[in-house]
């Protein structure tokens, strides 16, 4: 399998994936509201605040990352909403 077979097939597997998201996976809502009760101006003072990259929050926020455990413990412990709430925030309705 040449290189062009194997990205295809990368490029495939990644939209099967997406697929299979949750339609109600709502990012923005739960960042958005993160960053509201923290206090904070953007998405670059979060990635400060949760001590991750850029990029994780920017894949977040444009739904080409799911909220790992990892960091909803971490946006748990810095903002002390519960998991149960982010959870909740991540997966809201859009109405």
């Amino acid at each position: 399998m040449n290189v062009r077979q194997k990205k295809m097939e990368l490029i495939e597997a990644m939209n099967r994936a997406r697929a299979l998201e949750p339609s109600s996976f709502v990012p923005n809502k739960l960042l958005d509201t993160l960053i509201e009760k923290m206090n904070l101006k953007n998405d670059a003072e979060l990635c400060r605040v949760l001590e991750v990259q850029p990029p994780i929050i920017s894949k977040i926020r444009h739904r080409k990352l799911a909220v790992g455990a990892t960091i909803l413990l971490r946006m748990h412990e810095k903002s002390e909403i519960s998991i149960r709430e982010l959870k909740e925030l991540s997966t809201a309705s859009m109405h």
